[in-house]
């Protein structure tokens, strides 16, 4: 693996505020393009446990509108979701013209932790490595772009973080049941890993490998790369001017509110 990064310094929290905050203005540019032409976009990130997916999601979405960058985070199937066909589930959370899809995991949860953990059998993961490539093809067909992520974290640094999320009581939240088990299942994931590449990064569909030791440089590399997919232009926009305020005579606006139960100023 190509990882340029790695002897590289850790961007300073300066200079990674400045540089995030110039991505994220062309990801309001993008997103009005995305409204105006009735794109349709979705955004898979999987990876290693701890490899940075969900910190890489916020900076991708902090500071657009969450009606066209819509997050969907799925729970573990209820028992009639796991009773239907398995990409029945995600098909609903799909965009609409000017939408953008981020997946936070995906319908490769069957490649990944389902596979390792012996949530499904080896049939059910056969044939999803083999239907999956005909499902995004027909995807992509129809017209969705569909960009693909997989960070991938060493193993001396996933141990690390695991570490820090154990020792931090702000942190332990992110330990999710299946965090722990996949210490001891490094090698199984990395064959999982390995067998997902091998039979669905397509040329229709390809998957984008992001080096995730420094979280920052990630970041950054991730939204600069998404931009660079996507052919977008600025969308002219009129002029914005705040109207006035309209008169209402001598009505006092704030009679009303002035006995009323205000949080105690303890700051």
């Amino acid at each position: 693996m190509n990882n340029e990064s790695g002897d590289q310094e850790k961007l300073s929290r300066k200079d990674y505020e400045r540089e995030l905050k110039k991505l994220q203005v062309e990801l309001c540019i993008l997103q009005e393009w995305v409204k105006a032409e009735g794109q349709r976009i979705i955004i898979v990130f999987e990876g290693r446990d701890a490899a940075g997916k969900g910190g890489t999601i916020r900076a991708l979405t902090e500071r657009v509108s969450p009606r066209v960058f819509r997050l969907i985070a799925l729970p573990a199937p209820s028992d009639r979701e796991k009773s239907q066909m398995y990409i029945q589930r995600y098909i609903p959370h799909f965009p609409a013209a000017g939408e953008i899809v981020v997946f936070d995991r995906s319908w490769y949860n069957r490649a990944g932790v389902e596979h390792v953990m012996g949530f499904c059998s080896k049939e059910q993961h056969r044939q999803f490595l083999d239907l999956c490539p005909v499902f995004e093809r027909h995807m992509t067909g129809n017209g969705i772009i569909l960009v693909k992520y997989w960070l991938e974290v060493t193993n001396e640094e996933q141990k690390r973080r695991f570490e820090a999320r154990i020792e931090d009581p702000m942190r332990q939240w992110k330990l999710s049941p299946m965090d722990l088990p996949s210490r001891e299942k490094w090698y199984d994931y990395s064959r999982a890993r390995d067998q997902m590449l091998e039979a669905t990064d397509t040329e229709w569909a390809p998957w984008y490998i992001i080096p995730s030791e420094d979280k920052k440089r990630a970041r950054l590399n991730c939204i600069a790369h998404f931009l660079s997919l996507i052919p977008y232009k600025q969308v002219k926009r009129k002029p914005i001017k705040l109207p006035k305020r309209g008169k209402e005579g001598a009505y006092d606006d704030t009679a009303s509110i002035a006995g009323r139960n205000f949080i105690p100023c303890r700051f």
